[in-house]
């Protein structure tokens, strides 16, 4: 018998906490591992495929960034499905898809293989799976959203821990194939077990469009989505290409180069939850987020002053926890703009396509921008982070679009 996500009765208020509300924030992490985390990982591929395949910078970078645009830019499909009723299609389908289009990976010997299958494919699969999963544990609380959402991102962070990880020990020993073909096998067991156990909290609104395109005659909805979309146009560049940075630049090994990109990730983690546990606890999201992005702006910049790998490492570290904060509490802050928690899904899922968008086209800019500047990075580097700023200041329209010049209300 099919699973139904019909619930005959009023749900309530969010429980807010609880067995039943904590497992489905750990649950959503597990999908953001698989999805969010397997992008975070790509400077692994984009070394290796430039390195050892002779690909250029920016035509691998368009591999990683489809990827970006499919996580992103379905869930306005995916978001909806979740409103309506069809969550379970929806994220098994997508489990299913991304984990296919791991194996076919392992196949690929061209770069049209490797679009396809890396870039293509798996973006449906995660797209399928993203804006459902994060939209459904937003309705599971409301004072401990922030801390529940950043506990749903940090996936990305121990995701883009645990694979590349795995492709330091293995490709040395497997090959590239085999190596793939592991991550496939874990992407699979992994998905089963949040297919299984995440359970939607509401019941279905069938009614209703596929969009909700009056969202954007709201000044903070529309503010906010142009303020992140600048946002993450510069600053997903890093973890494209702080490994190549570490191997064409600073002189090191292949192995090291990646363990720049793990501990970036990692102690993302730590930057995803420390900020959200002061947002709920005192500041408020909105109000934490826009020093994060402002931060992450100038640590972009003085990106252009490393030289050597003692002070690659400190940009490493220092970079990680405040992109990470900002990654872990911009999805917070864009569920907060939805009082009416039937239209949950929609309302995200159309922000995180045109999100979408902006990751699709920063790293191959940035890419572009290097080749054209003879393989030097200063260029990338300063439009990075201008577009970090820009992104910056549109955030602070959009906050003070909410409560005037109040600076001091908790948003």
């Amino acid at each position: 018998m099919a699973r139904s996500n019909v619930s005959p009765r009023d749900p309530g208020p969010p429980p807010d906490g609880g067995f039943r509300a904590w497992s489905q924030a750990v649950m959503g992490h597990f999908v953001v591992f698989n999805t969010w985390g397997m992008i975070s990982s790509f400077g692994v591929f984009q070394t290796y495929y430039t390195s050892e395949l002779g690909l250029s910078p920016s035509a691998v970078s368009w591999i990683g960034s489809m990827q970006m645009l499919g996580h992103f830019f379905l869930g306005m499909l995916s978001g909806r499905a979740l409103d309506g009723g069809i969550f379970y299609w929806t994220i098994i389908s997508g489990t299913i898809l991304a984990s296919m289009g791991i194996f076919m990976t392992s196949l690929c010997r061209e770069y049209w293989q490797l679009f396809l299958a890396q870039g293509v494919l798996n973006g449906i699969g995660y797209g399928l799976q993203f804006t459902p999963a994060m939209s459904l544990v937003t309705t599971y609380f409301l004072k401990n959203r922030s801390v529940a959402i950043a506990i749903v991102a940090s996936g990305s962070a121990t995701g883009g821990l645990i694979y590349p990880t795995i492709a330091r020990q293995l490709l040395p020993k497997l090959g590239f194939a085999w190596t793939v073909r592991v991550m496939g096998f874990i992407m699979l067991a992994v998905g089963a077990c949040y297919c299984s156990l995440m359970k939607p909290r509401l019941p279905p609104r069938k009614s209703g469009p596929l969009l909700e395109l009056k969202s954007f005659r709201e000044a903070p909805y529309t503010l906010y989505i142009t303020g992140v979309f600048f946002g993450n146009w510069g600053s997903y560049f890093v973890f494209y290409y702080i490994s190549s940075y570490a191997l064409e630049v600073i002189g090191v090994s292949y192995s090291t180069s990646v363990n720049l990109l793990m501990i970036m990730n990692g102690v993302g983690f730590i930057g995803r939850l420390i900020p959200s546990y002061f947002a709920d606890l005192k500041f408020g999201p909105y109000n934490t987020l826009i020093p994060l992005l402002f931060t992450s702006a100038i640590v972009l910049y003085f990106w252009s002053l490393v030289n050597d790998l003692g002070s690659l490492y400190a940009f490493a570290i220092i970079y990680g926890l405040v992109a990470g904060g900002f990654q872990g509490l911009f999805p917070t802050v864009l569920g907060s703009l939805t009082k009416d928690m039937s239209k949950i899904g929609v309302r995200n899922g159309m922000g995180f396509t045109i999100i979408g968008f902006s990751v699709l086209t920063g790293p191959p800019i940035a890419g572009a921008l290097i080749q054209k500047d003879g393989g030097r990075y200063l260029i990338a580097q300063i439009w990075a982070g201008s577009m970090v700023i820009i992104g910056s200041i549109i955030l602070t329209l959009g906050r003070l679009s909410i409560t005037g010049k109040k600076l001091r209300t908790r948003v």
